[in-house]
């Protein structure tokens, strides 16, 4: 008998963990409730015959996709917003600017918190040049359904600017919500005002780069191009740690982050991988845009 058992413990310790998961009980999934009354004041709502491009043409996609993380999904998208339509969203926010503001309450109430965010916000005018943005992050999602952009708003910081870590998703109340987000870097020096031109001169930014403490970092030393490295991680033999956990993309006018906030599985719960900030600025002026998806959680 004894022996018999020894045979039998590999094939025990083999199915041990699909056994365990098929006993074990599931995630709760999400009570999902009808789709909330839309607010056309803060959402990007495409026309209602979206073959109609007639009132402006964009031009042709440029940019280059680097997948950074699989779980949650976040990607790195370089050139994602040409020289002329940063001009562009400098000049538009210019007179838009107000300080910007903290949401609590599941997005009830709102206040002025500079000891947690400290910047100023500008919501854009959907212009030509903001709908062809707008119809880029809606492509690059896919085109999901019942997805929508919010409203895009240009985010400035000065000297001492931050945002302390947040998450973009509150809550994933009834099976909709914040379900993704783009950070895209604008301009990085103090010369941000419209008209600025590369090179410019000005005070040139330091800090101010969008930290993921949580987030997995790469072991490919080609990644510090795009992310905070050490000096021996940018050596030529490559980052010495492999993956570390923590990571801060450095501001690079043009390049963007994309990530989801959700994960797929029907239980509406959101990645803690996904907790950033917007490291304080030491000098300069940094300017991004926010790019927010709301709709139904998958």
């Amino acid at each position: 008998m004894f022996t018999y058992l020894l045979a039998l413990l590999p094939v025990l310790l083999y199915f041990s963990n699909p056994i365990v998961q098929f006993f074990s009980p599931s995630p709760p999934q999400i009570r999902r409730l009808p789709r909330p009354q839309l607010n056309e004041d803060l959402l990007a709502l495409e026309a209602a015959n979206t073959t109609d491009i007639s009132k402006y043409t964009c031009p042709p996609n440029t940019y280059r996709v680097h997948i950074f993380s699989r779980a949650p999904l976040v990607l790195y998208i370089e050139n994602f917003l040409a020289l002329s339509e940063r001009s562009h969203l400098l000049e538009i926010s210019e007179p838009l600017y107000q300080p910007s503001t903290v949401t609590h309450n599941a997005g009830e109430t709102t206040s002025h918190a500079p000891s947690i965010r400290d910047s100023e916000v500008a919501l854009v005018p959907r212009t030509d040049t903001v709908r062809c943005i707008e119809d880029r992050a809606r492509a690059l999602q896919g085109w999901r359904d019942e997805v929508w952009i919010e409203r895009l708003r240009v985010q400035r910081y000065r000297a001492g600017g931050h945002y302390a870590h947040h998450f973009d998703w509150s809550t994933g109340r009834g099976g909709w919500g914040r379900v993704g987000s783009f950070m895209v870097w604008v301009a990085d020096s103090d010369t941000a005002s419209p008209g600025s031109e590369e090179g410019d001169g000005g005070e040139r930014l330091e800090g101010g780069g969008t930290e993921f403490p949580y987030l997995k970092g790469k072991g490919d030393r080609r990644w510090c191009r795009f992310v905070e490295c050490s000096q021996s991680q940018e050596g030529e033999e490559g980052m010495e740690d492999g993956e570390r956990k923590g990571v801060v993309f450095k501001v690079v006018p043009g390049n963007a982050v994309y990530w989801e906030n959700f994960m797929a599985d029907g239980t509406g719960r959101g990645y803690e991988e996904t907790w950033h900030a917007g490291l304080p600025v030491k000098k300069g002026v940094k300017v991004g845009l926010n790019i927010w998806s709301w709709g139904r959680i998958e």
